[in-house]
This record gives C-alpha cells, structure tokens and sequence, in this order.
C-alpha cells in the first residue's frame, strides 16, 4: 500500500496542514484532564468560585480550539482522500488503456472493474482514518501514559496490565482477518464476473432457458462471498466488545485502587479524575488503532490488486526511437500509401498448441479490394487484427505503408484504419455521437453522407429525433442489421487509408448487402479495403480473395481464379450457391 502513496504527492500541503491540526487537537485534548484536575483540587476543594472560572474559561477555549481544528483537519483529509481516489481511478484506466488484448485476457474486465472502484474506495476510506488518526492515536498513547505517571505513578500499573490484553487481542484477531480479507477480494472477483455474464448474455440466457441455472451460480458465488465476509466480520466485530471491557475492567480498577490511596490520603479527587480520563484517552486511542488494522487487511488485499495492473507492462508497446521520429523526406516514395503487407507472417495465441496462422504472404494496394474467406477458426479475424497491432506477430512482418507496424507509434498506426469489428460495439448516446466516434470533428453533412453510403440513413430519419435520437448502452434498442451499419458509418466518417471489415456485412439481408457494397466502391476507391465474409456473396466481386484453412494461406486470386485452383474455395462457394449461380 505504501507504494500507491506516490500519488499523494500534489497534496502535501493539505497533509501537512491535517497532520498540524491533528496535532494541536491532540494537545488540546491532553491538557483538558490536568485543567480538570487543577478545578478540583484548587478550585471545587478550596471554594475559590474565582479560580474555577478562569480555568474553566481556559477550558472552553481549549475545547473550541480542538473542535475546529477537529473540523478543519476532518475537511482537508477527506479532500485529499477523495483527490487520491479520484488519480488512482485515473491512473488505472489509462493504464488498462494501454493493454493489448493479451492483458484483458490475463485479467478479465470484471476484475479490473472491481480494482478501479471497489479496491479503489477501500484505499481511500482507509486513508481518511490515518490522516486523522496516525498522528492522533499514537500520541494520545504516548502522551497519555506519560501524564498518566506524572498523576500517580503507582495506578499506572493498572494500564500496564490492561494495555497487554488488548495489543495481544488485536495480535490474534488481525492474523486472521487479513488472508481472509485477500479471499474476500477474490470472492467478489468471481461475483461480479458472474453478474457481468449474466447481464450481457441475457439474451442467450433466456433463449436456452438457463435462468434457474445462471440464479443457481450467482447464488453460490453470493454464498462464498457472504460466508467469508461474515468470517471477517465476526472476527473484526469482536474487538470493539473486547475493548470496552478492557476499558469497563480498567475503569473500575482505578476507581478501586484510586480509592483506597485517597482514603489514605496518597491521591487527591482531582489527581483520581485526571489519571482516569487520560486512561481513557490511552484505551481510546488503542481503540481507535484497532479499527484502522480492522480496514488495513483489505485496503492492504486492494493496495496489492491495485499495484499487480500498475505493475504490468503491456505487451505492446512504442518504439523508444519512434516516439521521437521525425517523417523522412523519403518517407512513403517506396510504398504506396494505404498498402498492407504480410511477410512470411506466424502468430500463436498465448498458450496454444498451434500457431493460429503460420508463413502468411500477401499484399493488398489502395483501390483494390481483398476478401479473405475460410472456414471456422480459419484465422481470418486473427489476421486482421495484427492489421491495427492488437497483437504482435510471433514471426515476419505486418506492413503498412513499407513499414513495419511496430516502427509506428499506435496511434499514428491506427489513425490510418477504419476498423468494423465482428461484434458491432456501440456505446450509450446519440446515434451522431456513435458515427463521430470515428472522426471527433466529422461536420453534421460528413456524418450523413457516412450514415447514407452505410445505408443506415433510413432508418435513422424513422427513429424518433433522427441522428439526436439516443442509442441504449451496447445499442440494446438496435437491431444487429442497424448496429452494423452504425459501425460501418463510424468507419466512413473517419476517412482512412485502410478500411478493414471483420464479417461486418452478416446481420445485412441480401438486398442491404448488395446495396452497401455498391456505394463502398465509390467511397473507397482510393483507399485500401479488407473484408472478412463468410458470404460468398459478398466476396465474389473482391479483386483479389485470400483463402484460409486452418492458419494457412491455401489460395490467392479472383472468383474465378480460385474456382479452378483451390478445392477448399471450391467446397465453400458449392456448399453456398447452386451450380447455375455457379455457372453465371
């Protein structure tokens, strides 16, 4: 957790400031006893009406000084609990923006939702109660026990018993509480990967008739959850009960033994009181250590969580020399801008048995259309997505303009591509927001003319406000027809070199289809096209069809070309079309 305290750098003023206040306010709060001490002895004893309110009036402005230093320290500390929250959150998510999709896999995004809020929150609720109590606490200790024997020394021997009892009873309860709070953690990992699972699959859930049995997992996760945190809780919940009897027990020895040395005339009444409330503040002060160990086992469980995503480098990153390059003058003569390229390419999944494509080879230039069609689990997306760098390749080279994707930086890489993804991805807000996504400064008539050539301009003007008509969160009030030609606009409004279309084209009837792919050639004329289809349909008119079958490239050519060469294009276009579609 220490190492998270990096971030509280900007605010070392406000913590200097809380930790001054803290201070004044725990004199203040020392010196109340011995003021109460000198009313009794020299005032109520001796009748001096005079002296109990001079001190008294002492007193008073002792106490309003500890209240508003108690309040302003209490202001500041949440201030700067709240500040650090807030640049933790910060942090992680622009950190978890840098991961390949190789660190979503390692993590899963319900766990780093739950590292950005709830790890997150269990930091700062802790730093509030050490902002206000490792200054506090340990002096009210410290100080305490040493005007405790400048009262009497001998009653001392009461807290040197007492204070024992209570440091081992924290000792015992804190050593299981804290793996058990690390369990809690994961507990809650699984939990929300469950809800999370539930909630975006609802659809197939409920079409499968799987409600019962997705209520049945969630309800044991909610069990193991509920059963390790009620663990800890009763552990934790003992202690505030353990210490009020240390506290009660304690009270009444020094009452006793007070007592006894008054009526021998060692002690006087004010001595007793002073001595009592300054064990008190002792007592209080442990207590109030006890529940800052009761938070620090899962802020410590969250600090680590936290520090593991901060901690990963991601697996994809830019060239130390490339962040710094400045554009040769004859930077784009060798190659055409838009081209792609794949050089004796291999890439293997993270654990695989097999390489999921091996010694592809191929080139695609601006204006020319490339399809690549194959079988499930062809490699087809995998091949596309090394386009952007969404992974590296294991060996060979992925070209972009003559150059090797990693010569670039990312985003000067990827601000090259129009990117349709198998999935169509929408996100909560307008339906011109969504096609501006690809292009922040698109004009009201580049994102219509992008919403027409994508054939969504119908149905636009149909829905209620038109393109200030709101889409629900993952476009739930879409159908998967009008998503794709929402994610097919965002990639037109953009305007790139290289357009790539990962089976974008299968929640479109027949007709749509034709039509889109009509207006995509104008459109693209000039830029470079890649289309993954399962239709052969759709890829029929390519000028040039990549075939893959089990990671390998099998076939290269035109409709025709491939008829005749390659049996696996072969098998796919007979087991899709008649033999007089064939033919024609």
């Amino acid at each position: 957790m220490i190492r998270l305290f990096r971030f509280l750098k900007p605010y070392w003023f406000p913590i200097t400031l809380v930790l001054i206040l803290v201070f004044a306010q725990s004199l203040a709060t020392l010196y109340l006893p011995t003021l109460m001490a000198d009313i009794v002895d020299n005032g109520i004893v001796k009748k001096d009406t005079g002296y109990i309110e001079r001190v008294g009036l002492l007193m008073l402005l002792v106490s309003l000084g500890a209240v508003v230093a108690a309040v302003i320290s209490a202001f500041f500390s949440s201030r700067v609990a709240v500040g650090f929250g807030r640049d933790i959150r910060k942090k992680l998510f622009a950190h978890v923006q840098t991961f390949s999709l190789r660190e979503f896999d390692t993590f899963g995004t319900a766990s780093l939702i739950t590292r950005t809020t709830n790890d997150t929150n269990q930091i700062q609720m802790v730093l509030v109660l050490m902002l206000m109590m490792m200054v506090s606490a340990p002096m009210m200790a410290i100080g305490g026990i040493i005007l405790a024997i400048s009262q009497d020394a001998t009653l001392t021997w009461v807290l040197v018993a007492a204070i024992p009892v209570l440091l081992i009873a924290i000792y015992l309860i804190m050593s299981r509480a804290i793996p058990l709070s690390r369990i809690m953690q994961q507990k809650l990992d699984r939990l929300n990967l469950i809800l999370d699972e539930g909630l975006t699959g609802v659809r197939v859930i409920r079409a499968f008739d799987r409600s019962a049995y997705e209520e049945e997992r969630f309800n044991v996760a909610n069990s193991d959850l509920t059963s390790v945190a009620t663990i800890v809780n009763r552990l934790t919940s003992t202690m505030f009960p353990l210490m009020m009897l240390v506290l009660n027990l304690t009270t009444v020895a020094i009452l006793w033994f007070g007592a006894i040395r008054i009526d021998a005339g060692q002690l006087q009444v004010g001595t007793l009181i002073a001595f009592l409330q300054y064990a008190m503040l002792i007592l209080f002060s442990f207590l109030m250590l006890s529940m800052m160990f009761i938070m620090l086992p899962r802020a410590a469980a969250a600090a680590t969580r936290i520090n593991a995503v901060l901690d990963i480098e991601p697996a994809i990153v830019d060239a130390p020399e490339t962040e710094q390059r400045q554009a040769g003058p004859f930077d784009g003569l060798l190659a055409e801008p838009g081209s792609v390229e794949f050089e004796d390419v291999t890439f293997s999944y993270p654990g695989a048995e097999a390489p999921a494509l091996e010694h592809i080879t191929f080139r695609t230039r601006p204006g020319q259309v490339t399809a690549i069609i194959g079988g499930t689990g062809a490699g087809k997306s995998t091949l596309i997505n090394l386009i952007p760098r969404f992974y590296d390749v294991d060996s060979g080279r992925v070209l972009v303009d003559g150059k090797d994707v990693r010569e670039y930086t990312q985003h000067e890489l990827r601000s090259k591509i129009g990117f349709v993804p198998q999935t169509a991805v929408l996100f909560s807000g307008t339906v011109s927001e969504n096609i501006r996504y690809g292009k922040a400064d698109a004009t009201d008539e580049q994102v219509r003319h992008a919403a027409e050539v994508a054939q969504a301009s119908e149905f636009i003007n149909e829905l209620g406000d038109g393109y200030d008509s709101m889409v629900s969160q993952g476009g739930t009030n879409l159908s998967g027809g009008q998503k794709q030609r929402l994610s097919i606009a965002r990639a037109l409004a953009r305007q790139p070199e290289i357009y790539i279309f990962d089976d974008s084209f299968s929640a479109l009837d027949y007709k749509t289809d034709a039509k889109l792919r009509a207006a995509l050639k104008g459109e693209t004329a000039n830029a470079t096209v890649l289309i993954v289809a399962q239709r052969v349909s759709t890829v029929m008119d390519a000028d040039q069809i990549l075939v893959l079958d089990e990671g390998r490239l099998v076939g290269v050519g035109t409709h025709r070309e491939l008829l005749e060469s390659s049996p696996v294009y072969r098998e796919i276009v007979f087991s899709q079309l008649s033999a007089e579609e064939v033919a024609s």
